[in-house]
């Protein structure tokens, strides 16, 4: 199964409450910080919400 490599690129700061909490149920803390989570729908889901926030990989 593949996974995802995802690193947050923008600030969270001015944003609406459930993309923060998007960010932070990823993992992501800091700006250019990155986690690999499995490439499931769940986590698709969850990157497509803050898609304009974050860069994803496949690995």
């Amino acid at each position: 199964m593949a996974n995802l490599e995802i690193t947050l690129k923008r600030s969270v700061i001015g944003r609406p409450q459930n993309q923060r909490d998007t960010v932070k149920h990823l993992g992501l803390t800091k700006i250019n910080s990155t986690v690999v989570k499995p490439a499931n729908d769940a986590i698709k889901g969850m990157v497509n919400t803050v898609s304009h926030l974050v860069d994803v990989k496949e690995v």
